[in-house]
């Protein structure tokens, strides 16, 4: 299991026992169950998060930065316990079975596991060694991987040389060198530029498609979650507050999104008592100048709001419509804009800066 590195360097035997009892799991690899963790300061990143995810499907765990993503990959993959709750990871209790759940998963983490002053290939064969693999089978299986994800031109070079979307395409080669169950990707994409991350995401689809793998995928790219994701989960405060397809959630929100961005905040004030008065617009929220709206047809409300809002003498900057989005079943549940609440994760009482 590849993990931060900084964090537990596992060294553990293999245990073929293990893998047995995870072969025999059925409709989910991993199931939470109220999962509760708190951190000093009484920071809450877990407030009872229970959730399962089938067998052989890439599960979506979505929400702003400090929402408790990592938190509970951490625990999924017994790099930190609960204080509350119980989880199962290829059917493995992840407190008493720690040993074998490592070796039934694979972990891509945020930050780089892979060692910088050593060759792509180098370190796929150390974390096949910490894995308990030897000799020919290793070397076979570095080199599927490194031709796997178009690294064996620069197998023998120091990763330190890589690129972020070379090292990243070595992160998850080296979170599949055992052959896991179950795939932890946390944040896979964060900080790659468009074109590495959508290369990414190509990878990610193959994996769940061709290998058959469980995935589970933690991110705050609404777009990667709507893209990858069969099944999801949206975390806020450290609870979740939807699930579903991306596209059934999406399903709910009858008709369309009518956002509207004022030129100033002077006419805030009276600005719901004008949308209000527009018969073609329901479930209107505010936030500081900009107000989003539900309306059946988008297209032919977004007339009448402006005239109205022109009558008003509230001068208008932006006005969009648009299909329902993940940003605005964010909005229903949470009652704020996904982006907001990425950027100002500390404001949030009840986790504070707690990832």
């Amino acid at each position: 299991m590849t993990t931060h590195q900084g964090e537990a360097n596992m060294t553990i035997q293999p245990d073929t026992s293990a893998r047995v009892r995870a072969d025999t799991t059925a409709d989910y690899s991993i199931e939470a169950r109220g999962l509760v963790k708190t951190y000093p300061k009484g920071i809450r990143a877990l407030d009872g998060l229970s959730f399962a995810v089938p067998t052989g499907t890439v599960f979506g765990l979505l929400g702003p930065n400090g929402a408790g993503k990592s938190t509970t990959v951490k625990i999924l993959t017994t790099l930190a316990q609960a204080d509350a709750g119980t989880a199962t990871v290829a059917g493995l209790d992840v407190r008493s079975q720690a040993a074998q759940v490592r070796h039934a998963i694979g972990v891509v983490a945020q930050r780089s596991g892979a060692d910088p002053m050593a060759t792509g290939r180098e370190n796929l064969l150390l974390t096949g060694r910490i894995q308990g693999m030897r000799g020919r089978a290793l070397r076979a299986r570095a080199d599927e991987l490194l031709s796997r994800f178009d690294l064996a031109g620069a197998a023998g070079r120091l990763v330190r040389t890589y690129s972020g979307g070379m090292r990243r395409r070595l992160d998850v080669a080296l979170g599949l060198v055992n052959r896991p169950l179950v795939l932890f990707l946390d944040e896979p994409t964060a900080g790659l530029d468009p074109e590495s991350r959508s290369a990414m995401w190509d990878e990610i689809g193959r994996l769940a498609a061709d290998d058959g793998l469980t995935i589970l995928l933690t991110t705050h790219y609404l777009e990667e979650a709507d893209r990858l994701a069969g099944h999801l989960v949206i975390v806020d405060r450290g609870r979740i507050v939807a699930e579903g397809a991306p596209d059934e959630l999406k399903g709910q929100l009858h008709g369309d999104a009518v956002h509207i961005e004022l030129a100033d905040h002077a006419g805030r004030n009276h600005l719901l008592a004008v949308l209000e008065g527009v018969p073609a617009v329901r479930q209107i929220r505010m936030e500081g100048n900009r107000v989003s709206a539900r309306a059946d047809e988008g297209a032919a409300a977004l007339p009448a709001v402006l005239a109205a809002l022109d009558g008003a003498d509230l001068p208008v900057r932006a006005a969009s419509v648009a299909r329902p989005s993940l940003d605005d079943v964010y909005l229903r549940y949470a009652g704020r804009r996904f982006a907001d609440a990425d950027e100002h994760p500390a404001s949030t009482a009840s986790n504070g800066g707690a990832r």
